[in-house]
Order: structure tokens, then C-alpha cells, then sequence
């Protein structure tokens, strides 16, 4: 449930919030209870906005992934940064516990990803396949506990559900997803991946704009990391 200490920044362009873990960004088919329409509600009624409220979603992250999420308040705004999405201008790095530590600790990956709309899951190859969209990260281990590592992931392509994919592919599932391989749950049924950084020019001000969000502060894995 979104609150308003959520918020990570706001101007009268955008709004940049850290979800939580389990929460939907848009509405589907089985509820409207999602961060779009929480957001609506808390600016119509602390601006007491009179009509509608119009808010834009610019990029989403999987129900069970934590972090940053970029909303725009203005449909200028939304047209912008939706061309920015698409031509790579919007720079995103993300924070994965993954069960094992890549080999080596710092590279890239390049797969082709092919997505099963049947199963809502993907399959990285190595090489191209039909239906394949080629998939591209850079990643670098920030640190280790006993038993799990920390990889920070500088996303290049934005494939169905590609950090999990890949990192999964290479013997090194995300704590807790169960669906790529991950050998038991999270307590909260969400799994350890958290947007923690995005940075682009300000689509009015043309500003560099840079938010980190925290991790969750009730998961003492996640404590433990972001201290270090």
C-alpha cells in the first residue's frame, strides 16, 4: 500500500516513488488496486484537485520487485520521457541477492530472450531464436554474506523479465524466485530485487536528475547490504 513517504521526488512534472514489494504499478484485469490509482488519489486530495488527475506511468517493474518507479504529471512530460524509454536515455540500475556468485564478479551478458505469455515466465539462449529479443546488462558484485551475494545491474535493454532471466541462466537466481530457479520463498512472497537507481535529464528542465531509492528497511538481509 502506497504512502506518501513513498515519495522519493516530486516537481510539477513528475513523481518518482519507491515501491513496495507485492504492489502492482498499473490496474489489471483482476483489481484497480495498484500504485497509478493510489497516486491519483493522494495528489487529487492533497492538491484538492477539482477533475481528474492525470498521471502517466513511464516504465514498470514485476509485482514482486521493490524500488523506483518514474510517474509523469504532465502528458508533455509523458511523451518525453516515453521517447527517452525508447531511445535508452533513461538509465536504470537495479540490486539483485542472487543465491550464488557470478563468475566472474564484474562482466556483461548478452542472451535472447523469448517470452511464454502461456506461464508469464522467459527462456534465455545463448544464441539468436525466432521470437528472440536480444536482452543486455552489465552487472558487478557489490558484496557478500555467508550465504548470498549482492549484484548491481545496470539494465540496457528492458526484456520481460530480464534480470531474473539472465542472472538465472548463469547459476545465479534471485532470492526468493521460486519461478527462475530460486530453492525456497520470501516471507512476503516477493523476491530480492530492488530498482534502486534511475537517472535521466529532466524532460522540461533538461536537468540531471538522479534518485536512489532504499531498500526495505524490514528485510534484514537488505539492512545488512545497504550498510556495508
Amino acid at each position: 500500500m502506497f504512502k506518501p513517504d513513498d515519495i522519493l521526488y516530486e516537481d510539477n512534472h513528475l513523481i518518482v516513488v519507491n515501491k513496495r514489494c507485492g504492489d502492482l504499478v498499473q490496474p489489471d484485469r483482476e483489481t484497480d488496486d495498484a500504485l497509478e490509482n493510489e497516486i491519483k488519489a493522494m495528489i487529487k486530495v492533497r492538491d484538492h484537485k477539482p477533475g481528474d488527475v492525470f498521471l502517466g506511468v513511464v516504465h514498470r517493474i514485476d509485482r514482486p520487485v521493490s524500488g523506483a518507479v518514474v510517474f509523469a504529471k504532465t502528458s508533455k512530460a509523458l511523451t518525453r520521457l516515453n521517447e527517452m524509454i525508447r531511445n535508452g536515455e533513461i538509465h536504470k540500475t537495479y540490486w539483485a541477492i542472487t543465491e550464488s556468485t557470478p563468475n566472474p564478479e564484474q562482466g556483461s551478458l548478452t542472451h535472447y530472450i523469448v517470452r511464454d505469455g502461456r506461464t508469464n515466465r522467459s527462456r534465455a539462449y545463448d544464441k539468436p531464436k525466432a521470437d528472440g529479443k536480444k536482452a543486455m546488462l552489465n552487472y558487478q558484485v557489490l558484496g557478500c554474506s555467508t550465504r548470498y551475494t549482492l549484484v548491481e545491474v545496470e539494465l540496457l535493454t528492458g526484456r520481460h523479465h530480464q534480470i531474473r532471466t539472465q542472472l538465472s541462466k548463469i547459476g545465479c537466481p534471485i532470492k526468493g524466485d521460486l519461478k527462475y530457479g530460486a530453492k525456497r520463498s520470501n516471507p512476503d512472497g516477493g523476491i530480492s530485487l530492488h530498482s534502486r537507481r534511475v537517472e535521466f535529464l529532466h524532460p522540461v528542465r533538461k536537468e540531471l536528475i538522479t534518485i536512489e531509492a532504499p531498500t526495505p528497511a524490514k528485510d534484514n538481509l537488505w539492512v545488512f547490504f545497504e550498510s556495508m
